[in-house]
């Protein structure tokens, strides 16, 4: 992030990063049960409860998982980054109050 740009800048840069990455991480928690029935389905005639483990204990389960995982991790870093630049804001605005304050003295 280039720290010449306004703070206003900055934030709307990074809050349009958050809110692609926190869809992205959207889609997949929404989808991750049809996913599994999808999974689970396609294995035939087998008992739900079975079908549901062997799915779990799979290698394509597992991956989505963890991009639904990373995707959401990536969402959060964007969502801090944007309480920075808030929590910047603030600072910098109770600094100029202060040497409002210290130049009418």
């Amino acid at each position: 992030m280039n720290p010449n740009l306004p703070i206003s800048e900055q934030y709307r840069i990074i809050a349009k990063q958050w809110v692609d990455a926190d869809s992205a991480a959207n889609i997949l928690e929404e989808t991750k049960s049809a996913f599994l029935s999808q999974k689970m389905t396609a294995l035939g005639d087998v008992p739900v409860s079975r079908a549901e483990m062997t799915v779990k204990a799979s290698d394509e389960w597992t991956d989505f998982v963890t991009r639904m995982v990373k995707a959401r991790e990536a969402a959060n870093r964007f969502k801090v980054q944007l309480e920075y630049i808030r929590m910047k804001s603030m600072e910098w605005q109770s600094a100029e109050a202060s040497k409002r304050v210290e130049a009418r003295l």
